[in-house]
């Protein structure tokens, strides 16, 4: 694997208090979880932290949240140095992202016996999408439901919880966890397809400046390219997501 020098300098924008504090989000279990017999946070995200932390010659400190929103948050208020997110228009500010290094898609889950076959019947009146809040299908299917209501909770596994209970019609979320979902117990099932594709990428604060945002993004690029994601993947078991391609454009907003 190719390994580039970093300039002392960007190592310490990077991580000025001599550690690079990540931002994991364990809300993501596609990406990162907790090792069952540490407790420690395991997962791709994390050995992209621990590469990037190598290459920067610092330690790593890894700073864990259950939620997306949180995780972003930490990193946009600089009490995290990057950070491991889905793009998204409305998590740019304060933020600057690389391009995907890993695709999701985001299904929905719906019960056995409705009446829904196909994505495009959800978005209707009377029909309530229970979705973790912060969460980059909230933040997409803020923007693209019409007609439909969404309806935020804390986390994945109460949005899940939600539409067993009939609070919902609709549960959305990243594809291999409601296909999870499915087979752990009859009456619910996934809808064909997929409503969106969740573009992983890290992170970095927007005061960081250009030279650390142009290393991460770089840093990405090879990792990709190296077959380091891939290799990642295929390490801790994960199914059902791609690496992204070199085309693959990341959304940078101010």
């Amino acid at each position: 694997m190719t390994q580039q020098p970093t300039p002392p300098a960007v190592a310490s924008v990077f991580a000025p208090d001599g550690a690079l504090r990540a931002s994991i989000n364990l809300g993501n279990p596609i990406l990162a979880h907790r090792d069952p017999a540490s407790g420690e946070p395991a997962g791709v995200s994390v050995d992209l932290a621990r590469e990037f932390g190598r290459r920067l010659g610092v330690p790593v400190e890894l700073v864990a949240f259950e939620r997306a929103a949180l995780s972003v948050d930490a990193v946009r208020a600089e009490r995290a140095d990057i950070g491991f997110f889905a793009v998204d228009p409305a998590r740019g500010e304060g933020l600057r992202f690389t391009a995907p290094y890993v695709l999701i898609e985001g299904s929905y889950l719906v019960p056995e016996r409705a009446t829904v076959t196909e994505n495009d019947q959800v978005d209707r009146e009377g029909t309530r999408i229970s979705v973790g809040a912060g969460s980059a299908y909230d933040l997409f299917l803020t923007r693209e439901i019409r007609h439909a209501e969404v309806v935020r909770l804390e986390g994945a596994p109460r949005a899940l919880a939600a539409l067993r209970a009939g609070e919902v019609e609709v549960a959305a979320g990243i594809r291999q966890l409601l296909e999870a979902e499915a087979a752990r117990e009859a009456g619910v099932r996934v809808l064909p397809g997929r409503f969106m594709v969740i573009q992983q990428a890290m992170g970095v604060p927007a005061g960081r400046g250009a030279a650390a945002q142009e290393l991460l993004a770089s840093f990405v690029e090879e990792m990709k390219a190296d077959g380091f994601v891939a290799d990642a993947l295929k390490r801790h078991g994960v199914e059902g997501a791609s690496v992204a391609s070199a085309q693959e454009i990341s959304v940078e907003a101010g």
